[in-house]
């Protein structure tokens, strides 16, 4: 499953879009950099029940078809 253009796929999101089909679809259907952008979302929160709420809500989102995080600025890693 392939990770964005800087940050590799953490553990706990791939087992997450694993048990999503629809939204492994849309993984899969994305470009680098938005999985990117998504990798980086998850990995910017501070708590660990933040992480879990944005991989459940992410996957929701990823699932209905969206591409992007919604209000993310981007990461500023790239």
């Amino acid at each position: 499953m392939p990770g964005g253009v800087v940050h590799d796929l953490p553990a706990d999101l791939r087992r997450a879009l694993t048990a999503n089909p629809k939204a492994l679809a849309t993984w899969g259907d994305i470009t680098p950099l938005a999985r990117n952008e998504w990798i980086c979302w998850i990995e910017s929160a501070k708590k660990a029940e933040t992480r879990t709420r944005r991989i459940d809500w992410g996957c929701s989102d990823l699932q209905a078809g969206k591409r992007r995080p919604c209000c993310w600025p981007g990461c500023p890693h790239r």
